[in-house]
């Protein structure tokens, strides 16, 4: 059972570490890819961009994007090995966030890239681990350990992993892209749910790498409900302190403007002190506040092609209007709620 422990815990540090380094990459092609976009024409083979220093944006965009998958792969691998590990974990992620086959129609994504960054983990790791002369040691991580590791895990991918992965992908793929309604709603209250739970912790960073799968499938709606939830606690703090000052002390009400601040930024960890000192009291009203949220983000259809959250985000995202309403009335709901939970303070000292 320890080893068992052990095992997920380093599961968990790899795919944090995986993700955390992917970010910068998606943030840089997403931001550029949406500015882009922004200026192309619709036609009726879909977005046209004209302009040639946009198409060149574009460009610059689209390979942060392809990116992506690559560079979390690699690091979840060097989580793992080491050194060692990352140049294979890359080369794999790469296979895998490509169509291979004769019809060139298996792909993986990001679910394929997280097995492959595993395994060249573990084999690169076990490979680590030979008795070889001292003359063959220097060579080990730069020449023997990529290349058996490659060979290993790659042939392993195309001919047992990448065709069973690829159709559990594309199934889900398309069962979420024909979500709407009923359906639609309750997806966006469990984003909305699981963000606000630990603000940034395990089960937030869990539901980000899902709606990061969803963004390399082209899929934007789910993270930008996930990104307007991101800013709802702190703002929703905020604006308790200001609405309902008798219900905090002076300096909860100091505290709650830079998380206000924060939250703007999209920043949700400036939530976790009030959080930890009443979460009684203030992890339902973030909770309900953040799914109310989301709620309003999928009814008004708001897509977010960039791993983050809060209004400096607004210029890329769709139908900003939504947006904007979603995280004040999200936040105010948030408020509310606290101002009718907490105790008045003026009346517990009287």
């Amino acid at each position: 059972m320890d080893n068992f422990k052990k095992f997920l815990k380093e599961m968990q540090k790899a795919f944090l570490s995986g993700v955390s380094f992917m970010i910068p990459a998606v943030t840089a092609g997403g931001i550029l890819l949406a500015v882009s976009l922004s200026t192309g024409t619709k036609t009726a083979t879909g977005l046209v961009i004209t302009n040639a220093f946009m198409k060149n944006l574009n460009i610059l965009g689209t390979a942060g994007m392809a990116m992506m998958i690559p560079i979390m792969a690699g690091y979840i691998a060097y989580s793992i090995a080491g050194k060692p590990g990352l140049a294979p974990g890359m080369i794999m992620g790469y296979i895998a966030n490509n169509p291979l086959g004769k019809a060139a129609t298996t792909k993986s994504g990001f679910l394929g890239a997280m097995i492959v960054g595993v395994a060249c983990g573990f084999v690169a790791k076990w490979i680590k681990g030979w008795k070889v002369p001292k003359t063959v040691k220097a060579i080990m991580p730069i020449l023997i350990i990529p290349s058996i590791t490659v060979f290993i895990v790659g042939l392993v991918y195309i001919y047992l992993i990448a065709t069973p992965v690829s159709a559990l992908m594309s199934g889900f793929t398309a069962c979420l892209k024909n979500l709407n309604g009923t359906n639609k709603i309750f997806l966006a209250i469990a984003i909305g749910f699981m963000n606000a739970f630990d603000m940034g912790g395990p089960v937030t960073k869990t539901v980000s790498m899902f709606t990061l799968a969803l963004m390399n499938e082209g899929i934007f709606g789910p993270n930008g409900m996930f990104r307007i939830t991101v800013a709802i606690p702190p703002i929703g703090i905020f604006l308790a302190t200001v609405l309902f000052k008798n219900r905090f002390n002076q300096g909860d009400r100091d505290l709650a403007k830079a998380a206000g601040i924060m939250g703007c930024m999209g920043i949700t960890e400036g939530a976790i002190p009030f959080a930890v000192n009443d979460f009684k009291r203030v992890l339902p009203s973030t909770m309900i506040g953040a799914a109310v949220g989301a709620i309003i983000g999928a009814i008004g259809n708001v897509q977010a092609p960039v791993p983050h959250g809060g209004f400096i985000i607004l210029p890329v995202v769709t139908n900003r209007v939504w947006f904007v309403a979603a995280i004040l009335i999200g936040s105010l709901v948030t408020a509310l709620l606290l101002g009718f939970l907490k105790p008045n303070l003026e009346k517990e000292g009287q």
